[in-house]
Parts: structure tokens; C-alpha cells; sequence
């Protein structure tokens, strides 16, 4: 799993795209929080907390990730390599989840550089420190946890597709229904009971964002991670 998982870093940071989707979303990110007039604008706002970066980068992500993820196993079929990565003697769970870690730490990577953000707000606040850390760092928790959905739609997205621009296209729409999806369900069936919106991403996201970290939003996206992850490893046997 080891030599799977540092085959997709070093795949990913060989090209130069790789560079320019971490750069995309650092640089779309800052651009939100201190220069574009809006309710993400720290300085306009008035408040020492960056709540709309994570809540910007959880819809940023549900394009960005597929972006990263599109080639995982795409590629493997298109190169003709998905042979040799089968007969290598290691399981096919250990192929699945040696890709998904890699991205995982791409990810957590590409938001590295993001603490500077919380550095910045930190000696913004009046007086300097006037911010909720415990709250920011359940917010990235969050978005880690987010983040790992994302990677299982996309690479489950890869690998049923084989094509790297199908695969993109696919994920983005999975991730677009689970984000926004549940939740107009919800406002359209006023009437219904059923409660369509505990389906959607948004409610067990923002309560983490809150500085709740609930046993039920753990479950929610731990199970569709495993869920997607499950459906690759089943494809992957099957073929």
C-alpha cells in the first residue's frame, strides 16, 4: 500500500497541474477572505473568525477534489498498467486505500498553507487573540472529514468511468446532489416528514463549524466514505 500510496504523490506533484489546482484554491480562498467585497471579507465583516472559508472551500472542494481524484484509476485503465497493478501481490483493498490516503494527504497539503489565514484573523482580533480557536480547528476537522467524502465519490467516479473528464464530470455532480441536492428536496416537500436535508451534506457540516463534533455527522460521513470506497474496491475485483 506504501509503494501505491507514493505513486500517486509523486504522479500528482509531477505535473505541473498538480501545482495549479493547490494554487487555484489557495489563491480563490484569499481572494474571498480579504479582497473581494462580500460576506467572506474578514475586514469587512468586522469579525475575527473565518467561518466563510470553510464554508467557501466545502463547495470549492466538490470541483477542486475531482479535479485531483479524475486520473486515479482512469488513467490505470487508459495506460493499460491496471493489469500490473492487479498482479502486484497486494490486495485490492490495499490498491483502493493506498490511493485514497495519497489524496488525503494531498488535501490536507493544499490546506497547510490555509493557517496562515487563522494567523492572520488571530492578530486581527480585538484584542489580538479575540478568536474562537476550538471552533476553527473542529471547522478543519470538519473539512478533512468533508474532504474524505469527496476523494471516495471521485475516485469510485474514476474507476466506473475510466475517463478522466467523464470521471470529473461525474463526481462533481455526486458531490453537487449530496451538498445542494438534499437540501432543495427539503424546501421543495415543505409537507413531507421525512426530513431530506439529514441526507445533505450542509447540516452535518455547519454543525462542526459550530465547534460540534456529534457521534451522528462522525457516522454520516465515515459511512458514505466507506460506502464509495466499498463500490471502487467491488469494481476493482469485478474487472
Amino acid at each position: 500500500m506504501k509503494a501505491i500510496f507514493n505513486k500517486e504523490i509523486q504522479s500528482f506533484f509531477s505535473n505541473p497541474v498538480g501545482y495549479l489546482i493547490i494554487a487555484s484554491f489557495l489563491i480563490i480562498n484569499a481572494l474571498l477572505l480579504w479582497f473581494f467585497k462580500g460576506y467572506s471579507n474578514v475586514i469587512l465583516t468586522g469579525f475575527a473568525n473565518i467561518n466563510a472559508f470553510f464554508n467557501n472551500s466545502a463547495w470549492i472542494f466538490a470541483f477542486l477534489i475531482p479535479a485531483i481524484t479524475m486520473k486515479s484509476f482512469a488513467d490505470e485503465y487508459q495506460n493499460g498498467t491496471i493489469e500490473i497493478l492487479k498482479t502486484l501481490p497486494i490486495r485490492t483493498t490495499q490498491i483502493v486505500l493506498g490511493k485514497f490516503l495519497a489524496y488525503v494527504a494531498i488535501v490536507l497539503l493544499a490546506l497547510a498553507p490555509t493557517l496562515f489565514f487563522v494567523y492572520s484573523t488571530y492578530q486581527l482580533g480585538n484584542p489580538v487573540g479575540n478568536i474562537d480557536l476550538g471552533s476553527t480547528f473542529t471547522s478543519y476537522f470538519g473539512l478533512i472529514l468533508l474532504a474524505c467524502t469527496y476523494i471516495s465519490t471521485g475516485i469510485f467516479s474514476s474507476i466506473y468511468t475510466k475517463n478522466n473528464i467523464t470521471s470529473f464530470l461525474m463526481s462533481s455532480i455526486i458531490n453537487v446532489v449530496f451538498y445542494f441536492g438534499f437540501s432543495a428536496l427539503e424546501n421543495i416537500s415543505e409537507t413531507s416528514t421525512f426530513g431530506w436535508n439529514t441526507l445533505g451534506i450542509p447540516q452535518h457540516f455547519e454543525s462542526m463549524t459550530r465547534g460540534v463534533i456529534a457521534i451522528p455527522d462522525l457516522i454520516y460521513f465515515t459511512s458514505i466514505t466507506f460506502l464509495f470506497i466499498s463500490f471502487t474496491q467491488l469494481k476493482l475485483n469485478n474487472d
